[in-house]
């Protein structure tokens, strides 16, 4: 419970450093009884806001008493209000963050223009509520009476203000940003800022609507959203049959070429495809493609400061709570090399353990997992900086105290062929000159083994291929990590046939459908390649795609419940498409039958620590020591309940859900 003594000793430290340095100017319980009152100075006058907490209010000046009529600085810092702001995030373990502090501070701290208070706006507080509720529902802590949309806020025409309108970036486009009419191929080889991003983004989906549109996975440490944009027949939603790619960039911050690659390739989708492209054409109407061209746009902030040029290697690479994105995913690949000595163990679909939520998670992190789960991706490729070479899974060296060890996967083959593709596209990569960037791997055709490189664990190429049915690469793109904008131009000519070349990787092996007898698609079963341990698994709709390399290969479809189906392919060497092999399994009677594999209904529904787990939670069935306070509903408090006993009678019952109603 590492976790609940930090968050003591956080909220003991704060309210003695209230006591130290800013003393109430009315100690709480104090008005009651009649001994203060608010000064002539803070009663209905615009005053600095220095509430530690709330200093980062895209406003200054604030008023007293408060729109909960605190009367001063002092009485809002001792209030149970202030200190469940100040830790909201560690309960909440990110979720909603900083957007609930921020909205909660517009209520403890309101905005004041010409001596009056200007409410927050009720369209923002009715929005976070759907957004934050079930993050609230999932630690059993009901929704704060302070944030009540209808009793703090107000409506537009009551001259409201959005408190998140500086944490936000709100792009409207209009018709004149998408003339000319005729579309262009002109693409600004420059640095893009996080709102130069944005608006890019934003406009080009709106450029390519019938075939694009943008969307967010999650927030950022600071709240920046984590913005994709898509390419596809269909935009935003899986269609049978369809592969789905996606490209992540920037996940260090100072790591910017593939960040800026993704912001042209995607202006380069909508504008050759409006232009009749038939090859982009042929490849959006058969993939639906993801480009999320900054996984930590924090750090790129932070890396920027420095300017293009500045070969920063450590500077903006980790996000802005000083977490490497790159090693803080989970470590199955330990795991996974401890699986292989068991011949019937599953190298795949593994689930997360519980130990990972001990440790310190990024909001990033966990967006990009979520994403993983909820798109059946094939392919993923990892764009990075700091040396020009194609690397793929493990990561982690199946030795531990081997640095250089090859660690292959049970896909080496498909993998060292994938790596080989964006190699042969890349006329850097290919060059065999060992004095350039990356001549160092030409022994190795330019590509290599993630572990015999160099090991590290909490990959995210190694967590996609081992939780997911999708293989990622990492691609380091160049030496230079920030590099000056008259080089950008060169460095998209290297990359962009590579890039579209891989893209259409997602068209290779087989993929079909599994479905029962009278037709209906069955999910989660299993495809199985003899000779590789490694199975996929079926989407929702009984689609599935299994990358192979070219020759023969006996392939099996088997569910739990049905009968095990098995056929003999041949792939040529030379493929443009993926071969179709279908499978219709038979049910079958499971009572007396043993089955070689665990096969469960639903391993996510079984195992779903990223959503479910409770990293608070207590295990063991501890029975409450004495002197515990007892709840009418379960026998306890919630977990978080002890945080605020420091408060006395002055705890937050409001948070508790049996009171919930009363307020």
């Amino acid at each position: 419970m590492s976790n609940c003594r930090t968050l003591t000793l956080l909220l003991g430290a704060l309210l003695a450093a209230r006591h130290a340095h800013c003393s109430p100017n009315c100690p709480p319980g104090d008005r009651a009884l009649g001994r203060c009152m608010p000064t002539a100075e803070e009663r209905g006058t615009c005053v600095d806001n220095i509430l530690g907490y709330c200093n980062d209010l895209p406003y200054s000046k604030t008023m007293f008493p408060n729109a909960l009529d605190q009367q001063s600085r002092g009485e809002i810092e001792y209030s149970a209000e202030y200190i469940l702001l100040s830790v909201i995030d560690n309960l909440l373990q990110g979720e909603c963050n900083p957007d609930l502090r921020i909205v909660g501070c517009a209520v403890l701290a309101p905005r004041c223009e010409k001596n009056k208070m200007v409410k927050p706006c009720r369209r923002v507080c009715e929005m976070l509520k759907k957004n934050c509720l079930p993050a609230f529902d999932a630690i059993d802590m009901a929704w704060p009476y302070f944030l009540d949309c209808d009793r703090f806020f107000v409506g537009e025409e009551e001259g409201c203000h959005d408190p998140l309108e500086k944490l936000r970036v709100n792009i409207d486009i209009t018709p004149e940003d998408l003339l000319p009419e005729n579309p262009s191929t002109f693409i600004q080889f420059i640095h893009h800022s996080y709102s130069e991003m944005v608006r890019v983004l934003k406009k080009t989906a709106a450029k390519c609507s019938q075939i694009s549109k943008t969307y967010s996975i999650g927030r950022s440490y600071e709240g920046k959203d984590l913005l994709v944009i898509e390419f596809s027949a269909n935009p935003g939603q899986h269609e049978v049959l369809t592969p789905e790619f996606r490209y992540i960039g920037n996940m260090h911050g100072n790591e910017v070429v593939g960040r800026e690659l993704l912001i042209y390739l995607a202006q380069f989708l909508c504008s050759e495809y409006l232009l009749g492209n038939s090859r982009i054409q042929t490849l959006i109407n058969t993939t639906r493609i993801h480009l999320l061209p900054s996984m930590n746009p924090d750090g790129y902030e932070h890396a920027a400061e420095m300017g293009a040029g500045y070969n920063g290697w450590t500077n903006g690479r980790q996000n802005a709570q000083n977490i490497d994105l790159n090693r803080n995913f989970p470590d199955l690949t330990s795991e996974a090399h401890k699986l292989i000595r068991m011949p019937l163990a599953r190298l795949d679909h593994m689930p997360i353990p519980e130990s990972y939520w001990d440790g310190k998670i990024a909001p990033e992190t966990k967006a990009v997992m979520k994403w993983m789960r909820s798109i059946p991706f094939v392919i993923s490729g990892s764009l990075h900086g700091g040396d020009l070479v194609i690397s793929y899974p493990y990561d982690f060296s199946r030795h531990p105290l081997e640095e250089k060890m090859l660690s292959p996967t049970p896909d080496e083959k498909v993998f060292q062929l994938l790596a080989k593709t964006y190699v042969a596209a890349h006329p850097m990569m290919s060059d065999k000159s060992t004095s350039r960037c990356g001549g160092n791997f030409n022994s190795k055709g330019g590509i290599i083994n993630g572990a015999e490189w160099y090991s590290f664990s909490g990959g995210m190429a190694d967590f996609s291929y081992l939780h997911t049915n999708c293989f990622e690469l990492t691609l380091e793109l160049g030496c230079e990590k920030f590099p000056t904008e008259d080089e950008l131009y060169s460095i998209w000519q290297n990359n962009k046939e590579a890039m579209l070349g891989l893209i259409e990787m997602v068209h290779r092996g087989i993929k079909g459908i599994v479905k029962d007898e009278y037709g209906n698609p069955i999910k989660k079963a299993r495809i199985s390649v003899r000779g590789i341990r490694h199975d996929i698994i079926t989407g929702e709709d009984g689609d599935y795609f299994r990358l192979l390399i070219p020759g023969s290969h006996i392939v099996s479809a088997e569910a739990f419940g049905y009968s095990r189906v098995t056929k003999k392919i041949t792939l040529p060497a030379k493929m443009l498409k993926a071969g179709r092999v279908d499978f219709v399994l038979q049910r079958v009677d499971v009572r007396n039958r043993k089955f070689p594999k665990v096969i469960p209904e639903d391993i996510y529904e079984r195992f779903d620590p990223l959503d479910r787990f409770d990293p608070h939670a207590q295990h063991g069935g501890a029975e409450p020591s004495e002197g515990d306070e007892v709840s009418s509903r379960n026998g306890e408090k919630p977990w978080w309940w002890s945080y605020f006993s420091m408060l006395g009678h002055n705890r937050p019952s409001w948070l508790l859900k049996k009171n919930e109603n009363k307020m």
